[in-house]
């Protein structure tokens, strides 16, 4: 009598022994290395872009910032003269009084007026598309083109400015000639040239709000200013510290509208320290101190961002918890 044998099968699996997937066969640790290496020739392409256009000019300006340096001749080390020697310079103190005052007027002006018509836009029924491309056709506008522009509008002669306000009978201005306007004058100018893209970063924030927040908001009582304070504040309150936070180092390196309209005048009134930097570079042919200028200016921006961030972080932390 002949007995067949039973055929084994695989126990099933349960919670006690579950079923191991089988290891990686060498064609597959074959097919990822060779997608971690595109991935890591792709970034590899990046990194020597930003290395070549970024990070190796920041490392070249700090080592001239401690050289006298003469294209064409071989630079000497002299310490931190440089240094000294634009510290004392008249020009300094205002230029970067200037620029701060630059940057508070920016925050005060250019900073409310996005958030204001990314709300607006945000509400419209119709003719989104027409609006959206309207608030941003400044931005693609060449920045000199568009300080051209506003050097013809803000003509004390024959400007469109004065024009209209003599049309109006209203008194006239010396708009970017007057010592106590010219700074107002070009953070206007600076504001209508950058907000565009501003208004699109917060206008994509605002539709990623929730409706339902708004709705609840509603029954509860509250009206559209209660509703921005309390719902639209909060929850687009990472895109609103990220955007000041890159608004204060973008103006506090202003330099289009002051080198294109006003060369710096009148009396040194728009002088920036971007526009110093230039002057040492270009004009009076001293690349040590603007570079030595370079270094105080990044300095200080990587201070102020370093404190910056930590005490966001530290006000988001404190929130969740």
């Amino acid at each position: 009598m002949t007995t067949k044998t039973a055929e084994r099968r695989p126990a099933p699996a349960t919670a006690a022994h579950p079923v191991q997937a089988p290891p990686p066969s060498r064609e597959r640790r074959r097919r990822r290395l060779a997608e971690q290496a595109h991935a890591y020739a792709f970034l590899l392409g990046g990194l020597i872009c930003f290395a070549l256009f970024s990070w190796y000019p920041a490392i070249r300006a700090v080592v001239i910032a401690f050289q006298k340096y003469t294209p064409g001749q071989a630079p000497q080390w002299v310490g931190t003269a440089n240094f000294t020697r634009v510290l004392h310079d008249p020009e300094f103190g205002a230029a970067w009084r200037n620029t701060l005052v630059f940057t508070l007027l920016a925050l005060l002006i250019g900073f409310a007026i996005p958030f204001v018509l990314a709300l607006v836009l945000n509400e419209l029924r119709h003719a989104k598309a027409f609006f959206r491309v309207v608030v941003y056709l400044p931005v693609m506008i060449p920045p000199v083109v568009s300080a051209l522009l506003w050097k013809w509008f803000y003509d004390p002669g024959a400007g469109l400015a004065n024009e209209v306000l003599r049309a109006l009978h209203l008194p006239t201005s010396n708009w970017t000639n007057g010592a106590d306007t010219a700074l107002v004058s070009l953070v206007v100018v600076a504001t209508w040239a950058t907000m565009g893209g501003t208004v699109l970063i917060y206008l994509a924030a605002l539709q990623a709000v929730p409706g339902e927040l708004y709705e609840a908001a509603e029954l509860d009582g509250a009206n559209l200013l209660q509703r921005i304070r309390h719902v639209t504040v909060p929850q687009t309150r990472f895109v609103i510290l990220m955007l000041m936070l890159l608004q204060i180092i973008a103006t506090m390196q202003v330099f289009t509208e002051p080198f294109v309209i006003t060369g710096g005048g009148p009396e040194n009134a728009t002088v920036t320290v971007l526009y110093l930097i230039y002057k040492y570079a270009f004009l009076y042919n001293d690349f040590g101190g603007a570079c030595a200028l370079s270094v105080m200016l990044l300095a200080l921006l990587g201070l102020f961002s370093a404190v910056y961030l930590r005490l966001t972080r530290s006000a988001s932390g404190e929130e969740a918890a």
